[in-house]
């Protein structure tokens, strides 16, 4: 689906914008600046630009991938470092630290909400204001990957992006009697170490599971700038940072990634389909029964979007053409992939022409908006864009009717899309803690909602447009808590507050834990947050919190 999502926000929203550098507002932050300027200088952590040098914004820039965060109204670090070794994150931390400003890390900078590059929380007791000085810790400079085929694992520096890993899979693995990948998402310019720490779902997860599933080991540098491998940080530890969100942990410097066997040749399509928005309805409404019980192997999504820029045809309208695309990929020949489809899904109609053979490495290109696998490698994003993002996870097919509305509030705001993404095959028959991705059997689809908008355009009243979606969508969702996916980060669901710790801890379990986690999940991860940091040095709007804080 990314594929349809790059080139609409690519030709929709082809803009830049250089961030306004943030001063510090008193004499003290300007100290803290100083200090911590110094403490890197004597450390050795000589890459680093402070707020105001050339080409601060520039940097600061280079990874907001959500303009709506990069504008003047927004706070800006008083630094951002970007070390080049394990050695130099731990110095980052510990000069952080003694400086007494907050920490924010970025890997990849596709926080929907900003988190990884943003202030929006609570400061944590041991900084002396709610508006305190941070300084982003930026790992892009730590792309490592090292591939061992024979083993089919691979060390990853957690800065290296997703595009980054599947080339070097693929050109590790070459020779090889089936080739090797990685399960996680289709957005090449991700980063590694955001992407794994939220659960990391991608095409390949019906038959492989989450990327945070695949994480065999990792390498975290903890508030106290300790070096922990999984034996050291424990397993409680080790369980609660593949899946439970970025920015509560520390900083993971690398991870150990199990890689998957994939065949030689894959299959792909992308289908669309225009009809009366009644028929466009049905056939997405059929999909809910197909879709999640295609075998391991299928994965068939939908897009439901308007306009000519995304989809080349006219909105919805109650009396006129609606128009769906699917994005499908499968794991065999493109005979067994359209025999299969043609059987199971004989609404869809696909033709032999709709489908094409490739390699997996081509795929992963192609599903990224690439003309080429060597753009793998490239960090040049072509979907920044202005937007916000909620989502749903769906455990009951959804009506025909309900569809059809869906496609009826598409019609009335410019620049929306929905995304309809298959769960069932091994996400099915995973448990809920196993990891704390908790969204596995009995989830039919996760729905991801999104809307855009360009400069001068009002991305208020674009907001409020996607917050009336979401609640239309209320009563056929999951409930109880109604679910959402900690990688599509939605601030909606409410914040971090000021209190004692019972008290943050209880609001957050209510709120966006029980919604990202689970309850019972959620409390197991403030258990690994105690122990790992209970000084709650590593914070953020959504953050786990600790039981209790430490000096």
């Amino acid at each position: 689906m990314l594929l349809l999502l790059g080139i609409f926000l690519g030709l929709l929203l082809s803009v830049q914008q250089s961030a306004t550098a943030w001063q510090p507002s008193s004499e003290d932050n300007g100290e803290c600046a100083r200090s911590l300027s110094s403490c890197l200088v004597a450390s050795g952590v000589g890459n680093f630009s402070l707020v105001g040098s050339p080409g601060y914004a520039t940097l600061l820039n280079s990874s907001i991938q959500n303009l709506r965060f990069a504008g003047p109204g927004v706070r800006k670090p008083i630094a951002v470092v970007l070390p080049t070794s394990q050695r130099g994150v731990q110095h980052a931390v510990r000069c952080a630290r003694g400086a007494s400003v907050a920490i924010r890390v970025r890997s990849g900078g596709h926080s929907y909400e900003g988190q990884s590059y943003t202030v929006t929380g609570v400061a944590p007791d041991w900084l002396p204001a709610v508006d305190t000085p941070f300084v982003v810790i930026d790992l892009m400079n730590l792309d490592g990957v090292r591939v061992d085929a024979e083993s089919a694992t691979a060390w990853v520096e957690s800065g290296a992006t997703l595009g980054e890993v599947y080339y070097a899979v693929a050109r590790a693995s070459n020779g090889y009697s089936s080739s090797l990948a990685f399960s996680a998402g289709s957005c090449s310019t991700i980063g590694v170490g955001g992407h794994v720490s939220g659960g990391g779902f991608g095409l390949l997860s019906r038959k492989f599971m989450l990327a945070a599933d695949n994480a065999l080991d990792a390498v975290l540098v903890d508030a106290k700038g300790r070096v922990l491998d999984r034996r050291a940080m424990g397993e409680d530890v080790f369980w609660a940072i593949r899946g439970g969100g970025g920015g509560s942990w520390g900083v993971v410097y690398a991870w150990k990634l199990r890689l998957v066997p994939v065949p030689n040749t894959v299959t792909v399509f992308n289908p669309r389909r225009n009809g009366s928005v009644d028929a466009i309805a049905g056939l997405v409404h059929r999909w809910q029964y197909v879709g999640p019980a295609l075998p391991d192997e299928f994965y068939l999504s939908v897009f439901l979007t308007i306009g000519s820029s995304a989809a080349s045809s006219p909105p919805p309208q109650e009396n006129g053409n609606a128009t769906v695309s699917f994005t499908g990929l499968v794991l065999g020949p493109k005979e067994l992939a359209v025999s299969v489809l043609r059987e199971r899904f004989p609404e869809l109609g696909l033709t032999d022409a709709e489908a094409s053979e490739t390699s997996w490495v081509e795929s992963a290109a192609q599903y990224a908006g690439l003309s080429s696998v060597d753009e793998l490698t490239s960090r040049d994003s072509k979907t920044k864009y202005y937007g916000k993002n909620k989502s749903d996870y769906v455990r009951r097919p959804i009506t025909r009717d309900a569809m059809a509305g869906i496609l009826r509030h598409l019609a009335t705001g410019a620049s929306g899309y929905v995304i309809l993404d298959p769960y069932g095959g091994a996400m099915a028959r995973a448990g809920p803690g196993d990891t704390p991705f908790p969204h596995r059997a009995g989830n039919l689809y996760g729905i991801q909602y999104g809307v855009t908008w360009v400069p001068g355009e009002d991305g208020e009243a674009r907001m409020a447009w996607l917050r009336a979606l979401y609640k239309y969508m209320a009563p056929h969702v999951s409930c109880d808590p109604r679910a959402a996916y900690v990688n599509y980060i939605d601030l909606d669901l409410g914040t971090n507050v000021n209190g004692s710790a019972s008290a943050v801890v209880s609001r957050a379990r209510a709120t966006w834990g029980a919604a990202y986690f689970s309850k019972e999940n959620f409390d197991r991860l403030v258990q690994a947050k105690t122990l790992i940091d209970p000084a709650n040095v590593f914070n953020s709007a959504q953050s786990i919190p600790p039981l209790e804080t430490q000096g």
